[in-house]
C-alpha cells in the first residue's frame, strides 16, 4: 500500500514510478457510505412507531422527513465552507461525531416522552450526515481518475444500499418488537433508547479511527483538475453542469423517495395485490436490495461504457417500468414498480460525480451545492401525496415520470462541460 508523503521530493519519486494506490482508503470509505445509508432508513422504522407512540397524524409524523431532509437543505452549505477551509478528512471527522451527538439526543427525547426533542434530534444526526457526505463523495470522486470517478462512487454507494437494506431489519427487531411488547406509550418511546446509543458508539468508533488514519491529501487533485477547462473566479454556481446536476440530484432523491413511501399503499390496492399492510411491507427490500445490486453491476459497466450513457439508458427503462405500474395490474405493476430501484441504483452516485467533475477549487461548494438539492425528498412526496387524494395512489406514480425524464437529458445533454 502506498500512503502519499508529505515530503515534495519524495511524493515526485513516488508519483514517477507509479500511480498512487488509494485502495485502503476507499475501503476506509467505504464504511461510512454504509452507516449513512443505515442510519437514514431507520427513518422508515420511526415514523410508523412514533406515530403510535405519540398518537400522530400522518402529516405530523411526516415531519421526521422534513426534519431529516431539511438538515440537507440548511447544512449543506455552510458544510461545503467547512470543507474548504478544514479538509475532507476533518470534515468526515467533524460529519461523524455530529450524528453520534444527534443519536444521543434520541435517550432525553424518548426519556421526556417528547416529540419535539425527537425531531430536534434527526436534525443534528442529520446535519451530521450532510457534513459526511459533503466531505466524503468528492473525496471519493478524486481518489483516482476522473473517468472512471462515477465507477467508485457507485462501489461505495453500493455499500450505502447494502446499509438501507440491513436497517429495515435491525429496527424491526430492536425497536418495533421491543414497542410491541411494552405495556406503556412511555417505555414504547424508550425502546429507541439503546439501538440509538449503539449507533452513536459505532460513529464515535469510525470517528477515532479516521482521525489516526492517514489518508491521501489530495489538494494537489483539485488543483490539476483547472488545467484542461476554463479557470473561472466565483463560484461553483457559474458551471452549468452543476446546477443542472443539482436540479438532477433534487429530482432523483424525490423520485426515489416518493415511490419508496407509497409501495405499501400501491401494494395494498385490490387491483394490484391486495396484500395486507404487514405483507406489503416485506417487498419493499426487494426495492432497496435492486438499487444494491444495480451499484455493483454499475460499478463494472461504467468501467467501459460512460457514466451519462449508463444514466440516460436506467432512467428511461424507468420511464418504461413506471409506465407499465401505472397502466397495467397485479403482478405485471407490481414487478414493474420494484425493479425500479434496480434503475435507480447507479443514479445518485453517478449524477453526483458528473455534477463535481471539472470544478477544482469550487469542488467542495460544488458538493455542498448538490447535497442541499437532497431536499427534494422532502418535497417531491408531497406533490405525489396532493395527486394521490386526487386521482389516486396508481396514477400519482406518472410524477415520478418526469423527474427520470429530466435525468435521462441530464445524462446525455445537462451534463456536458461548457468551456
Amino acid at each position: 500500500m502506498t500512503i502519499l508523503s508529505s515530503s515534495p521530493g519524495s511524493t515526485a519519486n513516488i508519483n514517477s514510478q507509479h500511480k498512487p494506490d488509494y485502495r485502503f482508503a476507499l475501503t476506509s470509505l467505504t464504511s461510512l457510505f454504509f452507516m449513512w445509508g443505515f442510519i437514514t432508513c431507520l427513518n422508515d422504522i420511526l415514523i410508523p412507531h412514533l406515530k403510535g407512540v405519540f398518537s400522530l397524524t400522518y402529516s405530523q409524523a411526516m415531519l421526521i422527513q422534513f426534519c431529516f431532509f431539511g438538515a440537507y437543505f440548511l447544512v449543506s452549505l455552510p458544510a461545503g465552507v467547512i470543507v474548504k477551509k478544514l479538509g475532507y478528512q476533518k470534515g468526515i471527522v467533524g460529519g461523524l461525531v455530529i450524528a453520534a451527538i444527534g443519536c444521543l439526543c434520541f435517550y432525553p427525547a424518548a426519556a421526556m416522552h417528547s416529540y419535539s426533542i425527537f425531531l430536534m434530534a434527526l436534525f443534528v444526526l442529520a446535519s451530521g450526515i450532510t457534513l459526511l457526505q459533503v466531505s466524503a463523495n468528492p473525496y471519493v470522486s478524486m481518489l483516482g481518475e476522473a473517468k472512471t470517478a462515477s465507477s467508485r462512487l457507485n462501489m461505495t454507494q453500493a455499500f450505502n444500499a447494502l446499509g438501507t437494506t440491513v436497517a429495515p431489519f435491525f429496527g424491526a427487531f430492536l425497536i418495533l418488537n421491543q414497542a410491541a411488547e411494552s405495556l406503556s406509550p412511555q417505555a414504547s418511546a424508550e425502546s429507541v433508547q439503546m439501538p440509538y446509543i449503539f449507533l452513536a458508539a459505532m460513529l464515535l468508533t469510525l470517528a477515532a479511527i479516521f482521525i489516526w488514519l492517514k489518508l491521501p491529501d489530495l489538494s494537489s487533485v483539485e488543483a490539476e483538475q483547472q488545467i484542461n477547462i476554463t479557470d473561472k473566479e466565483g463560484s461553483a454556481w457559474q458551471y452549468s453542469h452543476l446546477v443542472l446536476g443539482a436540479i438532477g440530484i433534487f429530482v432523483y432523491v424525490g423520485a426515489e423517495v416518493s415511490i419508496g413511501s407509497f409501495l405499501v399503499s400501491f401494494f395494498a390496492d385490490p387491483t394490484i395485490a391486495g396484500l395486507e399492510e404487514s405483507q406489503a411491507a416485506k417487498y419493499i427490500a426487494y426495492y432497496w436490495g435492486g438499487a444494491m445490486v444495480g451499484r455493483f453491476i454499475g460499478a463494472a459497466v461504467m468501467q467501459k461504457v460512460s457514466a451519462g450513457n449508463v444514466l440516460f439508458f436506467n432512467a428511461n427503462v424507468a420511464v418504461i417500468l413506471i409506465v407499465l405500474a401505472v397502466f397495467s395490474s397485479g403482478t405485471l405493476a407490481m414487478v414493474s414498480i420494484l425493479f425500479v430501484g434496480l434503475c435507480n441504483s447507479i443514479m445518485f452516485p453517478t449524477i453526483f460525480s458528473l455534477a463535481i467533475q471539472g470544478l477544482g477549487k469550487h469542488t467542495s461548494q460544488g458538493s455542498g451545492i448538490l447535497c442541499l438539492a437532497i431536499v427534494g425528498g422532502a418535497i417531491i412526496p408531497l406533490f405525489q401525496g396532493m395527486l394521490a387524494d386526487n386521482i389516486g395512489v396508481q396514477l400519482s406514480f406518472l410524477l415520478p415520470i418526469v423527474c427520470y425524464l429530466f435525468i435521462a437529458y441530464y445524462g446525455i445533454f445537462g451534463s456536458k462541460i461548457k468551456q
